[in-house]
């Protein structure tokens, strides 16, 4: 997954600013992902040091978990929880390193990274997930004879992955500011700052779409007990349904002439089919171009229901996300908020989705299957548990991100954002000029040589027609 957000965003800024997006993701895996090398590497230690603690850590309340730090007294048979809980941590601050790229400076992304992986989302993957959070426990009632309790449902974590990603990077992203020539100074309109490789950015979609079936179908934890191979299998064939359904939905729209540009685009359509696979997340209970960002927002939509909705459902719920995603990207250009990779679109627009559709098409008391006391219940939880992960994350990170502002070192100086910060801030240019050329005479010695000659050869032709 991690290698998959790392070639989308380095693909999608421009190659002056691509090894700090690589650097920022290795970090996350680390911690959890360089931008996503560091990703890993931060999440990495901070989920190991704190955010498992605060997730899963026993003893513990319906708030938080408060045991296990550094691993002290966690069993060993708990080592496998915890590296599939880290993937699912760094991925949470992975998401908003591409709603600031090109402008952050590595101090603040080091810190935000940190807080995020160690504590914003350990506390609500513990609401979520461990039994003894409080959406987990969910509200009991009596029905008759029978005593019957609803639970959130998140699956795979369309609300407590996703959609707190996508918010943390809207907050992110508005607090910090534009890019440097993103909105026309006079008339406020967004000017296009486009990506430097179409190919990397599609690659690193194509190994997300692979990573989806993985990050929903795992959401089992479980392989060998009886029914979990279908359990896998269903999560998956949702996956790819929904992610499809988004995709395609996008893909119209944006040729559309209410809603797009009348292009076919690549890369918006692949962005909302992830968006569509988003929605299978939740199903659990206890600017980049416009194919790659359908196919991304599809996938995240169906992250909350992937295990418990019918073929038919996750079909519909991506043909939605599709719309949800468009809508959610004009919106925050009409709010005049730079985000590069769409990651609040995908991410919020899918996850929110993805949460609250899981209580309509759950085949286990969806609205749509019960029209009763108990589903209606299912969707009033779904909500509370939306709103308060709203309210967590944007109370978090506000605070946060205005904190870093304040002390001068969220964003890079204007020197450093207009000339690049791969050279001062890593001083490892991702296209070197000297690895340019063949070195066969001077027409191939280098980059530089072969623009002089294209530039004296064009100005000769010039000349020349000019006397004749």
């Amino acid at each position: 997954m991690q290698g998959g957000f790392a070639f989308l965003e380095a693909g999608s800024v421009r190659s002056k600013n691509t090894t700090n997006i690589l650097i920022k993701n290795l970090l996350d895996a680390c911690k959890y992902s360089m931008d996503v090398v560091f990703d890993w590497i931060v999440a990495g230690v901070f989920y190991w040091l704190f955010g498992y603690a605060f997730a899963y850590g026993s003893p513990g309340n319906a708030f938080i978990g408060y045991g296990y730090f550094a691993h002290y007294e966690l069993p060993t048979s708990s080592y496998s929880s915890w590296i599939f809980q880290y993937v699912f941590a760094a991925t949470a601050a992975t998401i908003v390193s591409g709603a600031v790229a090109e402008r952050c400076d590595f101090t603040a992304y080091l810190v935000y990274s940190s807080v995020i992986t160690g504590f914003i989302f350990p506390v609500v993957s513990h609401w979520a997930w461990d039994s003894k959070g409080w959406l987990a426990k969910g509200i009991t009632y009596e029905d008759g004879n029978n005593t019957i309790t609803v639970t959130y449902a998140d699956f795979a974590g369309s609300g407590a992955v996703h959609m707190l990603g996508g918010i943390a990077a809207f907050c992110a992203a508005a607090v910090m500011g534009p890019r440097i020539g993103r909105f026309n100074k006079e008339t406020g309109l967004p000017e296009d700052i486009k990506g430097h490789s179409v190919p990397l950015a599609a690659l690193g979609a194509f190994i997300l779409l692979f990573g989806f079936f993985a990050f929903n179908g795992s959401s089992q934890a479980s392989i060998a007990s009886e029914g979990d191979g279908i359990a896998v299998a269903i999560a998956i064939k949702n996956t790819i349904v929904a992610g499809s359904a988004g995709a395609f939905t996008t893909m119209l729209m944006n040729k559309s002439k209410w809603f797009g540009d009348k292009k076919w685009s690549f890369l918006s359509t692949l962005n909302g089919c992830l968006t569509g696979m988003l929605f299978c997340n939740g199903g659990m209970k206890a600017s980049v171009p416009l194919f790659i960002k359908a196919t991304h927002i599809l996938q995240v939509s169906v992250c909350a229901g992937c295990n418990q909705i019918e073929t038919y459902g996750a079909f519909v719920m991506g043909l939605i996300g599709g719309v949800v995603y468009m809508i959610t990207t004009w919106m925050v250009i009409k709010f005049k908020v730079d985000d590069p990779l769409d990651a609040t679109a995908v991410h919020y627009g899918g996850g929110i989705w993805g949460a609250i559709a899981v209580a309509f098409f759950s085949n286990d008391g969806g609205v749509f299957y019960s029209w009763d006391k108990r589903s209606a219940l299912f969707l009033a939880w779904q909500l509370a548990g939306i709103a308060a992960i709203a309210a967590w994350t944007i109370g978090t990170c506000l605070p946060m991100f205005f904190i870093l502002k304040k002390l001068r070192i969220l964003r890079v100086s204007f020197e450093y954002e207009m000339k690049g910060l791969d050279i001062p801030k890593h001083g490892e240019p991702a296209y070197p000029l000297e690895s340019y050329g063949h070195g066969w005479g001077e027409k191939g010695d280098s980059l530089s040589s072969m623009v002089s000659s294209s530039i004296r050869t064009s100005t000769a032709a010039i000349t020349k027609d000019s006397i004749t």
